[in-house]
């Protein structure tokens, strides 16, 4: 399939996106039996040349703050904290916690997506069935905790909002390929394979100001932004936000196609919800927009994605 360069006077039709499921898979190239998707493609040597982006042994962390009992109304993700002992009474001996985590709410936490996470026609990444995840077990393949000995590699920060010279993109507004490039072109970077691409909407600077939304809508990647992610080999695609934009504008293959085509048919894995604004702020010290990134998801078995704490260092 011929895929049609699309842009931000011409994005691409409900069809082309369903094709997407087809022209950008990766089933197969890794092996039949592949989990890893996209995180193939980091190399050692990707991450010894990564290495080398560390002059200053400084770190910047790219996780939001966990608040407990703060999540939109009518989204599905409680995250609640509870004391079972603490230092009040007599005679105290010790504190201990009970958290619980509504781990895929991405406006609130910042957390890494295994591809086990989203379905299409009865399957997950490179045609493994979907009933491989059950109530009662979990993932059974191709959980989380494959990723136990963390992401190493070269991150980059695409600053688009302001490149575009906004505080903050507005909830609902889109970014397409051509915003990606002119971020790069502005900061003197290229995306590369097996990195991880950062992007910054502003959205968490957004909602500090604002508090969270009222309905579904926030800014992020329109799917046309898909098969330039495929092009360049990105290894990890972490947004501010959900990732994907809301409303998309599509009912069809998903109302979220980003993170169904990257998820399903890529195994491009994605960090939802991160913090960029002092990733930004120490890009912007520096001038310069790559740096070593690691994430470490929990060893969390049978789940199908995990909490995180991105760190950048430069």
């Amino acid at each position: 399939m011929t895929l049609r360069t699309a842009s931000r006077k011409a994005p691409p039709t409900e069809e082309e996106v369903v094709g997407y499921m087809d022209s950008l898979s990766n089933w197969g190239r890794w092996g039949r039996e592949d989990f890893m998707g996209t995180l193939n493609f980091i190399t050692p040597e990707k991450r010894l040349k990564a290495l080398k982006l560390v002059k200053e042994g400084v770190t910047v962390s790219c996780e939001r703050p966990i608040m407990y009992d703060d999540y939109p109304v009518g989204l599905r993700f409680p995250t609640k904290h509870f004391m079972q002992s603490t230092g009040e009474g007599e005679d105290p001996h010790g504190s201990n916690d009970f958290i619980m985590i509504g781990l895929h709410g991405g406006q609130i936490i910042t957390h890494m997506d295994s591809p086990c996470h989203m379905f299409y026609n009865k399957s997950m990444y490179n045609g493994h069935p979907a009933n491989l995840v059950t109530l009662e077990d979990g993932a059974k393949q191709g959980a989380i905790d494959l990723l136990g000995n963390g992401i190493v590699t070269r991150g980059v920060l695409l600053d688009v909002a302001r490149v575009m010279g906004k505080k903050w993109l507005e909830p609902g507004e889109a970014i397409f390929p051509e915003d990606l490039e002119a971020a790069e072109k502005a900061e003197g970077v290229r995306v590369e394979s097996g990195d991880v691409l950062c992007f910054r909407t502003g959205y968490t600077l957004w909602m500090r100001e604002n508090g969270h939304p009222k309905d579904r809508r926030w800014p992020g990647l329109q799917a046309a932004c898909l098969p330039w992610l495929r092009e360049r080999g990105v290894a990890v695609l972490g947004g501010d936000c959900p990732n994907d934009v809301s409303p998309s504008g599509y009912e069809k293959p998903s109302t979220l196609p980003v993170h169904l085509v990257a998820l399903v048919a890529m195994g491009l894995w994605l960090l939802d919800g991160a913090n960029h604004e002092d990733l930004s702020a120490a890009c912007q010290q520096r001038n310069r927009w790559e740096f070593l990134l690691s994430i470490a998801p929990l060893k969390l078995t049978a789940a199908t994605g995990s909490p995180v704490n991105p760190l950048a260092m430069f």
